[in-house]
Formats: C-alpha cells, sequence, structure tokens
C-alpha cells in the first residue's frame, strides 16, 4: 500500500464528509458576491440557537424555497409564501426566523442601492481586505470580536433582525472576511 497524506483541516469539520466538503471548498474563502453573502445571511439567521450542520444539512431546501437566493425576489414574498416554507420540514419551521429572512432581503436591498453593493457596505467593516487571524487550537477563536458587534450594530440600526454579533461573526467567517482557519489547517494559507 502507498502512502496517503493526511490531510489537515479544523477540528470541528473532521469525520462528517458534508462538513469536510464545506470547509474545504467555502469556508473562509472571500466572497465578493451579493447573491452568496445574501444566502449566508439567511442560513446564519436560521442557525441562530441551532447548529451548522442542522442548516448545511438543509441548505439545498432553502435554495428551493428562497429563489436561489435571489434577494429581489424573497422581498417580495408574502405570508402565503411563508406558510408553504412553514409546511416543509426541509426547512427550520421557525415562523419568525422565515418572515425575518424576508424583511431582511428588503433591507439587503437597500444597502445594495446606497452602496453600489452590499459586499462593498459589509467588507467596509474589514477595510475591504481578509482580517488573517493566527489561532494554533479552533478553541483560541472567538465567537465574536470588535468588528462583529461593530457590523451588528450598525445592521440592528438598520433594522435587520437574527443577525447579532455572534451570527454576523459566524457569516464573517463562512464569508471569508476573517480566515479564523487553524494555522496547522491545509486551507488557512489559501484563504489568506
Amino acid at each position: 500500500m502507498g502512502n496517503v497524506k493526511e490531510v489537515c483541516r479544523c477540528s470541528w469539520c473532521v469525520g462528517k464528509p458534508l462538513y469536510e466538503k464545506y470547509h474545504d471548498e467555502e469556508w473562509g474563502v472571500p466572497v465578493w458576491d451579493d447573491r452568496k453573502q445574501f444566502e449566508f445571511l439567511v442560513l446564519e439567521s436560521a442557525q441562530a440557537g441551532l447548529s451548522w450542520w442542522t442548516v448545511l444539512q438543509k441548505r439545498e431546501n432553502y435554495r428551493k424555497h428562497f429563489a436561489q437566493f435571489d434577494p429581489a425576489k424573497v422581498a417580495k414574498y408574502s405570508e402565503k409564501h411563508i406558510q408553504k416554507m412553514l409546511g416543509d420540514a426541509g426547512l427550520i419551521r421557525n415562523r419568525a426566523k422565515l418572515e425575518s429572512a424576508v424583511h431582511n432581503a428588503k433591507l439587503f436591498l437597500e444597502l445594495q442601492a446606497k452602496h453600489g453593493t452590499f459586499c462593498n457596505y459589509i467588507w467596509s467593516f474589514v477595510d475591504g481586505k481578509p482580517v488573517v487571524n493566527k489561532w494554533k487550537e479552533m478553541k483560541q477563536v472567538p465567537a465574536t470580536t470588535a468588528v462583529s458587534e461593530s457590523l451588528a450594530k450598525d445592521m440592528k440600526l438598520k433594522g435587520f433582525k437574527f443577525l447579532g454579533s455572534t451570527v454576523l461573526y459566524a457569516h464573517m467567517q463562512a464569508t471569508g472576511l476573517v480566515n479564523d482557519h487553524v494555522q496547522g489547517c491545509f486551507r488557512y494559507s489559501q484563504c489568506k
């Protein structure tokens, strides 16, 4: 048998193929696409109080119900559409979270109009480039930072819901505004 080189990953994803795929291909990659930013805002807000694993398993159903995460379409969703989503076990059936996603889509569009893109708005909180941390172990990674606190405060003032500091820090990690791969992870240098 030949030598099989073990790939070193962040410990949170090891052992579950779907998690590993997400970690290896998406987590921490800088996102400059508004639709992808909106996708992660919807998914991260759905996660509030739950595990990312739960949301990740339901992601395809979210894509279907949220028009491939087109904020212009989601912003027009009616009570009838929310009722339909509440009937699908493939989503997190929390009325407040689903209603907030529709509400947040409207505000997302306002930020796009004001800043040219939503990305221009959110990336301004990190001066347009990823914050590269130098963690050796996952236990060093914080749940929030001063930047996520500032972002959460600003978004709350604008009326966004289910997007507190912890949720937004997870969003920043997912969309590459911050590189929280541990230094020993093979993705750390790739996401710098």
